[in-house]
C-alpha cells in the first residue's frame, strides 16, 4: 500500500497481485486514516507499507516530516507485522498534476486535492515496485 501523508488528506494506492502496477485506491483525511487501513487489512492482503517522506532539494526533512514521522510510529505500533517502507517523495505532487494535465483531466478536476493525493500515493508506490521486488 502506497501512502502519501498529507497535512489534511492522506492518499492511498494498492498495487496488483503481482505488485506489477499501483493504482488509486481512495483519498481520506488525516483523521480517519487509521479506521479506513484497519478495514482495508481486514479484507486485502497489504505485504508492506510505503510512506512517501517529504524532503526539500537539499535533502534535509521538510515540514511535514515530523507528521509523518509520528504516522509511521502509529502505523508500527497498530500493525505490526507489515513492514512499514520510508521513500523519497519530493515532486511527487507536481508529478501527479502533470499526469493529470497529460491525462486529458478538465481543468476543474485537476483543482480537486483529493485526486493529486491518491495520484501521488500512486506515484510513490509505483516508484517502489519498478525498483524493489517484495
Amino acid at each position: 500500500m502506497g501512502i502519501d501523508y498529507g497535512q489534511k488528506r492522506v492518499g492511498l494506492a494498492v498495487s496488483d497481485p503481482l505488485n506489477i502496477f499501483a493504482t488509486p485506491l481512495q483519498t481520506v483525511t488525516v483523521d480517519k486514516v487509521t479506521d479506513f487501513i484497519k478495514k482495508y487489512t481486514a479484507s486485502e492482503p497489504v505485504d508492506l507499507f510505503v510512506v512517501g517522506y517529504p524532503r526539500h532539494l537539499n535533502n534535509t526533512p521538510a515540514q511535514n516530516a515530523p507528521r509523518v514521522t509520528a504516522f509511521v510510529t502509529h502505523l508500527k505500533r497498530i500493525f505490526p507485522t507489515i513492514p512499514v517502507i520510508l521513500t523519497d517523495e519530493r515532486f511527487t505532487s507536481k508529478m501527479a498534476f502533470q499526469a493529470m494535465i497529460d491525462g486529458g483531466l478538465k481543468k476543474k478536476d485537476r483543482r480537486d486535492k483529493a485526486t493529486i493525493d491518491k495520484i501521488s500515493a500512486v506515484l510513490i508506490l509505483q516508484e517502489y515496485l519498478q525498483n524493489n521486488t517484495l
